[in-house]
């Protein structure tokens, strides 16, 4: 499967719970930090949930 680098481009301090829960299950937890994962469904819906909050670099 392809891969997909994840980058935490604003911050989670005025975000709802379930957000902050869902960067930590990507495993981002500071500012400016990149993940690898591979684009599983579950992960492409994880990270539609805070695009708000990332950037997706391909």
């Amino acid at each position: 499967m392809a891969t997909i680098k994840i980058q935490q481009v604003r911050s989670k301090i005025r975000c709802p719970k379930t957000q902050k829960l869902t960067l930590e299950a990507l495993g981002l937890k500071k500012m400016n930090a990149v993940v690898e994962h591979e684009a599983t469904p579950q992960i492409l819906g994880m990270v539609e949930k805070v695009k708000h909050l990332v950037k997706v670099i391909e």
